[in-house]
């Protein structure tokens, strides 16, 4: 039963936030589980890890709500999501607590048919996110859960029997999805996206009741997940000074003020230094005071300079005072950007330092580090356009896993236009560089660079983490797998031939090069050797050799 002071039909703000932190929780606990169920048995199945991500950035966010205010806990729980929101699903889940997030936020408490009509706007937000939305995952699951729910609580006012209903029609659906999905029948599993989302709901129910999730270790919902490095800046030398293009000009505070208090009075005491760091607090930030009864040193941004040094003047003399206007210098750094702004700049995602260097000696703007074994969020995408000083920015996601958290990107982006073009793979997103031009209008280089990478062909030879059988091909954990644009096509026990016969499926009369590159866990010597030995085979083939360094997977590709 919930908690003997709570109602059966109603959930407070204090109750719902209770049933988000131990839903996180929840998914937190089996993300593993959630990440084993992907389809390809890669080593970067990552649903579960992207959906409880963007849960522990929402559960960071609501954890900082110490109000009765529903709509706050909203605000907040919503706010969260779409920050933290990595990969399709985790794009998918922060649209389903947005929808969600709308609809409770207009009451002060939720009932059933609330909670049931959030539920269901969730669904809808979440299936307008995809542009072509696939029945048989995360998506048919959260539809089917919110149909159940309306009409549950057209009925039924218990807030449990709303949620169990919820949770087990969830589950029925679930279990139909490789009827629905050949892909996952083929594989033998279930869609993880929606394993994910009964997941977390499971651990609402458990909220709900104020049980503790089991199995969990400790967990601290503070903690923020680690962020993807951003590789680069565009202007390294003012990152002490400015976080992003868009903060400039908007000073809370205008003044940096900086003094000594000497020859203090006799009847100053430490409480009176006490009271001055007080009162600085209260008219600015930035605040340092500290020191004793002989000496004290004050620093304040404050818009009231001088009310700072007449407070400090009742406690004794001032000495070496220095008043700046930071925002007269703010204006000179704005003009500065404004006069050094471009038309287009680029933001790429890559995974491997190889690729990194690469596409920084290609002169995009900023590089992200992420991909397979790491999908940015939203935010981190936002985070880094904003470092941009361009009019409009080109994203190249270079995962098919990321492109949602980078259309999502744009709604965190002002003052800026954001395109994203829709590159799956490293080797598509270098063709797109390559075939861009600082000197083409925006429109042309668009056109160019989609032109570019939807010609090139992309090969991963990776190793498997279970067994499976994918379009008739057996494959036992740890085979080494070949991918073409995606899908396996050959396995084997030796990475070398793998990658040979994966090549050799890729060539077509029309092909003329093949560019390799070699990550992490290949050394240069045996790269440099195994393309002798292609070179040597197919003589009328060039072979492009170079250093990617991406984890998992021993030789990225393309053939053109």
């Amino acid at each position: 039963m919930a908690s003997a002071h709570s109602s059966t039909t109603h959930i407070t703000p204090s109750i719902m936030k209770r049933m988000f932190i131990a839903g996180g929780k929840m998914l937190e606990v089996n993300k593993a589980q959630v990440d084993a169920l992907n389809v390809f048995p890669v080593p970067d199945g990552d649903t579960g890890t992207n959906m409880s991500l963007t849960m522990m950035s929402a559960v960071k966010e609501i954890n900082a709500v110490n109000g009765t205010s529903m709509s706050e806990l909203a605000e907040k729980l919503s706010k969260g999501a779409l920050r933290g929101a990595r990969g399709n699903s985790g794009v998918i889940l922060s649209q389903i607590l947005k929808g969600f997030s709308n609809i409770i936020a207009q009451k002060d408490e939720c009932d059933a048919r609330t909670f049931a009509k959030g539920l269901r706007e969730g669904a809808e937000l979440a299936y307008r996110a995809v542009s072509k939305p696939k029945e048989g995952t995360i998506l048919t699951v959260v539809r089917s859960m919110a149909e159940e729910a309306v009409d549950v609580a057209k009925r039924n006012t218990d807030i449990k029997t709303l949620l169990d209903a919820t949770v087990q029609k969830g589950e029925e659906t679930l279990a139909k999805t490789p009827d629905m999905l050949d892909v996952l029948k083929r594989a033998g599993v279930v869609d993880s996206g929606g394993y994910g989302l009964i997941t977390l709901f499971k651990g609402i129910i458990m909220g709900y009741l104020d049980q503790e999730v089991t199995g969990a270790e400790e967990y601290d919902s503070t903690d923020s997940p680690a962020k993807p490095q951003t590789i680069d800046s565009a202007f390294p030398d003012d990152n002490d000074l400015i976080v992003d293009y868009e903060s400039l000009g908007q000073l809370d505070f205008g003044y940096c003020t900086e003094f000594f208090i000497t020859n203090i009075k006799k009847r100053t005491t430490v409480t009176d230094i006490d009271k001055l760091r007080e009162y600085l607090n209260e008219i600015g930030n930035s605040v340092i005071c500290i020191g004793d009864l002989n000496l004290v040193k004050v620093h304040v941004h404050t818009n009231n300079p001088g009310k700072a040094l007449s407070k400090a003047l009742t406690l004794g003399e001032l000495d070496k005072v220095k008043i700046e206007n930071m925002m007269e210098q703010n204006r000179q750094l704005r003009a500065r950007y404004e006069a050094e702004r471009k038309p287009i700049g680029l933001l790429a995602v890559c995974s491997g330092d190889g690729f990194a260097a690469i596409f920084k000696d290609l002169l995009v703007d900023q590089v992200i580090e992420g991909g397979q074994t790491m999908n940015p969020s939203a935010d981190d995408i936002a985070s880094a356009a904003k470092k941009i000083n361009a009019e409009n920015i080109i994203i190249l996601p270079n995962n098919k896993n990321i492109i949602l958290s980078a259309e999502q990107s744009r709604t965190l982006v002002q003052n800026r236009n954001i395109f994203v073009l829709q590159t799956k793979d490293i080797p598509q997103g270098l063709a797109a560089v390559l075939n861009f031009s600082p000197d083409a209008s925006l429109s042309e280089n668009l056109e160019n660079m989609t032109a570019a990478f939807s010609c090139v062909d992309a090969g991963q030879v990776t190793y498997a983490v279970r067994d499976t059988v994918i379009d008739k091909i057996a494959i036992k954990k740890d085979d080494i797998i070949g991918l073409d644009k995606g899908a396996i096509v050959t396995s084997g026990s030796d990475v070398e031939a793998v990658t040979t016969k994966l090549i050799e499926g890729m060539l077509t009369e029309d092909k003329e090069v093949v560019t390799l590159y070699y990550g992490q866990d290949v050394t240069e010597e045996s790269a440099e050797a195994f393309v002798s030995k292609l070179e040597d085979k197919h003589p009328d083939i060039e072979f492009i050799l170079h250093y990617g360094g991406q984890p998992l997977y021993y030789y990225v590709l393309s053939v053109e």
